[in-house]
């Protein structure tokens, strides 16, 4: 930067800390606080990097083509077919692919992904996109998301290669102890949290220095977890928040539950690091990894009287293809796709299976204990500093943000979705640092009104939005999403019809026990708490205290009045889980066994987000890597695949 330059931006920064001690707030420049890097060279570069981010975004898929493309004859045999490349998927196809001597098949219905989805920022885009997104949506209710369009929650899960973990905002939980035990005391041998950690441990690489010395983190693994190169003044408010309620800053994926911490998300320098990437790339030489794309699974193939899985039939390019497995068929689709395919394929609650037509194989609760983590998406804190992530600044070619981050790797566009920090609470017991984490607050720099786009993205409908926000859209804003960690309430997922290309129908059941709304209330008052403290009024934090359209008649911030908000906006986290329940032989609400095996089926498994017998306190996208890795070395163990000496 010019001396000249240097003595313009010390006159800004001058005139607005005068400005300051009028309201009492402290005065930014810009995203970078008070630092102002705007010189015409690196305006100039932001508009070519801008330039630069449209061409990727239409070159398609071919900036990483990662594993090639193939299509299998008619009949043709494998070891294993693994059905779904996402977080899960292309995990175990992997591993799998680590023994020489056997062949698998991993079957994907989505495309490549391509450099444009590794730009953290621009997740919330990618959600627009039907060619990497199920878009899924739930059946319309009265009971939540009032406020979105047809009363439906948009439930966006990934259909490209490495799934949703494209699709996610990145941030990297592991959930916490007590949630691993608990699957352990249900019955679950093998899954407590001594059990599991190894798993952890190997599927992480974590590049966060001060934790590469922990014997609880991993330092070896295809997984790379880190900070974001970036965080907004917001941000460190946020954490400085914490520390004036009296908590601590904690490594959540070690063995502290509460507390402040900026996310870990699952990035290197400054990109996205999906399975594909941590995965399949590394992986894409290996003669025995044969990868399907663009190819949507109709059924398993299940002989009816030995009830063996041999098969898997699938359409693609307008033909239907059978392939073989000699060994296992492992579904991997998700907690959606999943059991849409165990009941296309004849396993599933009878009755519903019998109403459709499908000749039932196994009547087994496929489909139930349907959990999610919820958030209330209606709390926006107005500030009158120019830090927040508001579209407008973000994309505008004069500032050097586009250029930062093409050049770098850093600036605002490393922001995972505009996720910055969270914290985990015990709102029940707030003081108990030993506590259990009942809430997530995440902390977003930004909030729904800091880009238009965000109505449709999390499908609010036109008569709320102009009721409610359409006039913000200018405004400076931060935000905290209060997220119920444990609900009690449980949806369901069941078939439209047997056509496999409908999509199934989703009952969410938000909020059916009361002790869910009450956890969310609580959670709503703590993020507003927040607020209040002297590290984010220094922005001059102001809660937008509109009352929520269609509950005035509440009185404006009563328990009745955000149980009226929470049931309009409940937004979904994206962790939708538990509909192949795990659980003990038995155990008749269970879908798989401990080993991940489909009960009274021989030679097929399902191993993904859906065996989760109970949604942990966290993210779900590391916890179902942990899973796939576990399931790859019990599928090796029950086939005499393991190396010798492996623990």
């Amino acid at each position: 930067m010019s001396n000249s330059h240097l003595y313009i931006a010390a006159i800004i920064i001058t005139i607005e800390l005068c400005s300051a001690g009028k309201d009492k707030a402290e005065r930014y420049v810009n995203l970078y606080g008070f630092s102002n890097d705007e010189t015409p060279f690196n305006k100039l570069l932001g508009g070519v990097s801008f330039g630069l981010m449209k061409f990727m975004g239409e070159t398609g898929d071919t900036m990483q083509a990662g594993k090639p493309d193939m299509t299998p004859s008619d009949n043709q045999e494998f070891d294993f077919i693994v059905v779904g490349a996402g977080s899960a998927g292309a995990a175990l196809a992997a591993r799998l692919s680590e023994v020489a001597d056997v062949t698998v098949l991993l079957i994907e219905a989505g495309r490549n992904e391509n450099t444009m989805m590794d730009i953290p920022i621009l997740v919330n885009y990618l959600q627009f996109l039907d060619t990497v997104n199920w878009k899924y949506q739930t059946e319309s209710s009265e009971n939540y998301c009032v406020g979105m369009t047809e009363q439906k929650c948009n439930f966006p899960r990934g259909r490209v290669m490495g799934g949703s973990s494209v699709l996610n905002y990145m941030i990297a939980t592991r959930g916490f102890l007590e949630d691993y035990d608990k699957w352990a005391e249900m019955g679950n041998e093998g899954w407590s949290y001594s059990e599991v950690l190894k798993y952890f441990r190997k599927l992480e690489n974590v590049h966060i220095d001060e934790y590469r010395r922990s014997k609880l983190r991993g330092t070896r693994g295809p997984l790379a977890i880190s900070y974001p190169p970036f965080h907004t003044p917001l941000a460190e408010g946020f954490i400085n928040a914490g520390f004036e309620l009296g908590y601590d800053f904690i490594d959540y994926n070690a063995d502290k539950n509460i507390g402040f911490s900026y996310i870990q998300a699952t990035m290197r320098n400054g990109t996205r690091m999906s399975t594909n990437r941590a995965y399949l790339f590394p992986a894409k030489k290996r003669k025995n990894l044969f990868v399907s794309k663009l190819s949507h699974v109709n059924r398993v193939l299940i002989d009816p009287v030995s009830k063996i899985a041999y098969g898997v039939e699938y359409s693609k390019a307008n033909k239907t293809i059978q392939v073989r497995a000699k060994k296992e068929v492992i579904l991997s689709a998700g907690a959606i796709g999943s059991p849409q395919i165990l009941m296309l394929s004849g396993i599933g609650p009878a009755k519903h299976l019998e109403d459709l037509g499908i000749n039932v194989i196994q009547d087994l609760p496929v489909g139930e204990n349907l959990m999610d983590h919820i958030a209330y998406g209606g709390l926006i804190f107005l500030i009158n500093q120019p830090v927040s992530l508001k579209i407008s600044t973000m994309v505008n070619s004069l500032n050097s943000y586009m250029n930062d981050y093409f050049n770098n790797k850093t600036g605002p566009y490393a922001i995972p979705g505009g996720c910055e920090a969270l914290a985990f609470i015990d709102v029940d017991k707030p003081a108990d640092p030993d506590g259990t984490p009942k809430v997530e607050l995440l902390f977003i720099g930004g909030s729904i009104i800091s880009n238009p786009h965000f109505q449709k993205n999390f499908g609010i409908s036109d008569e709320y939005w102009e009721k409610m926000y359409a006039e913000l859209t200018s405004r400076h804003s931060w935000t905290i999403f209060p997220m119920l960690m444990k609900p009690k309430s449980r949806g369901q997922i069941l078939l439209r019809n047997k056509n496999p290309e409908s999509k199934p129908r989703i009952y969410a059941n938000y909020m059916t026990h009361p002790d869910d709304v009450r956890i969310i209330i609580k959670g709503i008052r703590a993020a507003i708490e927040i607020s209040k403290t002297e590290s984010m009024q220094k922005f001059n934090s102001k809660l937008y205290n509109q009352p929520m359209y269609k509950c005035e008649k509440y009185k404006y911030g009563s328990d009745k009045y955000w149980e009226c908000a929470a049931r309009t906006f409940p937004f979904t986290i994206y962790h939708q889980s538990g509909t192949c329940k795990m659980a003990p032989e038995n155990d008749e609400t269970g879908v798989v066994n401990p080993r991940l095996q489909v009960k009274g089926i021989k030679n097929l498994r399902v191993g993904d987000a859906s065996i989760m017998p109970e949604i942990i306190a966290g993210h779900t996208n590391v916890p179902t890597i942990m899973i796939a890795e576990k399931l790859a070395d019990m599928v090796k163990e029950d086939w005499d695949l393991l190396p010798k000496g492996n623990d």
